[in-house]
């Protein structure tokens, strides 16, 4: 028996030459580049990473990493929370160069390739007044948001990201380009929408597409902080009999000394409700109408838009050091309203945010096992998130982070986002994560990936 040659050297001179993209190892230019990602606290060191240009150089990495036993990562849009698209001393599968979005109008289908951001899915549907739920960042990777299930603003009217994909072209750790759909090995398809992309390399989607706007109804209603506890039950009664075209946020923030904010509030923490309306301005308005009418705003930017525009609103500004957590709660008691208030209120920095999001209408409609995506009670999302610069502040901002999640612990359900979990996280949340559907997705991994080239499911009995 051979001993598989060390990553290095002929190894990666061979798959060079294979590559029509690049291939970056450690010292060389874009390198760093390469290896970054949302979260600059994730500063991991791969032993190459492959720019692939397309799908013959996923096959010809997975081939080389399968030969030589070099565990592989993918990363598309880079937008990680956990950095888990880059694994020290594995080889990086930088999907970015394949970012071509081809949509069919008659048909109302898209084809993304894996390395493409929901802005440039936006900007190529809305050509034709279409768009697929994805992510509320265009800077968000499509493969990651979609593999991991995907919420967005139109999720309570067509569902999950992952709900809405037809069918996807896959790279097998066997190096063989297969296309899964509910005809096409439809255990693989199961797995491919919710489950993680822990089975194959993914090269392109194609979605369903949906007539949305290019004119929506939606902004923001914005508060003193002192006023967060009614905001929040505004946002609570309102939500609880929302139309599914209506979509809101709750939360608090410390708003920027920016011209279309009031004065009273720049740089300081505010409350605030986001709303969206998926559809006309015109039959938006009356449905937010109560919205506005309760309380007291001292700003109201509620009103027909663009729907890419609004999409821009949330750029994350690129790579900063994060911190996050996330948990669903099946209510949101006044109790659960009081310990966020509290804690928001001592928020260590500008970058400290917390926010609330329904959960229902057609994202809660399909069985827990209709898809990978296993979580499917309505509830509500709890966002915890902190970003900053200095890396003499970390502590600080994880333990603010984690104390909040620990203290809405009475109120949660137990159930995780897998989208959102982050490289910290103790092994029951991680576990939590794929719900009921642990064991199937165990299944369909080992079926199609029995040597777990790529990252890897983890491991792990069931939680007593």
């Amino acid at each position: 028996m051979t001993t598989p040659e060390p990553p290095d050297g002929a190894t990666f001179r061979t798959l060079e030459e294979q590559l029509r993209g690049a291939l970056l190892r450690p010292g060389e230019e874009g390198y760093d580049d390469a290896r970054s990602v949302w979260n600059a606290r994730v500063d991991r060191e791969p032993a190459a990473v492959a720019r692939c240009a397309g799908t013959a150089d996923v096959i010809a990495a997975v081939d080389a990493a399968r030969e030589h036993d070099l565990r592989v990562s993918v990363k598309g849009g880079g937008h990680h929370v956990s950095g888990s698209a880059v694994r020290d001393d594995g080889l990086v599968l930088d999907l970015g160069p394949m970012d071509a979005v081809r949509v069919d109008p008659d048909a109302r289908r898209a084809r993304v390739q894996a390395g493409a951001t929901w802005g440039d899915v936006d900007h190529e549907t809305q050509a034709f007044g279409l768009a697929v739920p994805g992510g509320q960042d265009p800077n968000i990777g499509v493969a990651g948001l979609t593999l991991g299930g995907g919420v967005g603003w139109l999720s309570r009217k067509y569902g999950l990201t992952s709900d809405n994909l037809v069918s996807a072209d896959v790279v097998t750790a066997d190096g063989e380009l297969v296309h899964a759909s509910a005809d096409e090995h439809p255990e693989l398809f199961w797995a491919l929408r919710g489950g993680g992309g822990t089975v194959g390399v993914v090269t392109s989607f194609e979605f369903q597409l949906h007539p949305v706007g290019p004119e929506i109804f939606a902004g923001s209603l914005i508060y003193p902080f002192e006023d967060a506890p009614e905001v929040a039950r505004q946002y609570r009664s309102f939500a609880a009999d929302a139309p599914r075209e209506a979509r809101l946020l709750f939360g608090t923030m410390e708003l920027p000394a920016k011209s279309y904010y009031p004065e009273a509030l720049h740089d300081a923490r505010a409350a605030m409700i986001i709303a969206f309306y998926a559809g006309p301005p015109a039959e938006g308005r009356p449905v937010l109408a109560p919205l506005r009418e309760a309380g007291d705003p001292l700003l109201d930017s509620l009103r027909g838009r663009q729907y890419t525009a609004f999409q821009r609103a949330g750029d994350s500004q690129g790579a900063m050091r994060t911190s996050l957590r996330s948990q669903y709660l099946a209510s949101l008691p006044d109790a659960a309203v009081e310990t966020i208030v509290e804690h928001a209120g001592d928020a260590p920095s500008a970058g400290a945010t917390v926010f609330v999001s329904p959960r229902g209408g057609a994202e809660t409609e399909p069985a827990p096992d209709a898809t990978a995506y296993p979580h499917r009670d309505a509830a509500h999302h709890v966002l915890i998130e902190a970003r900053w610069d200095d890396p003499a502040r970390d502590d600080e901002h994880v333990a603010w982070t984690r104390e909040l999640h620990d203290a809405l612990a009475p109120y949660t359900t137990g159930d995780v986002a897998l989208n959102f979990l982050a490289a910290d996280e103790p092994a029951e949340r991680v576990r939590a994560a794929y719900g009921d559907n642990y064991d199937r997705l165990v299944a369909v991994r080992d079926a199609w990936d029995p040597d777990h080239l790529f990252q890897r499911i983890p491991d792990a009995e069931p939680p007593g």
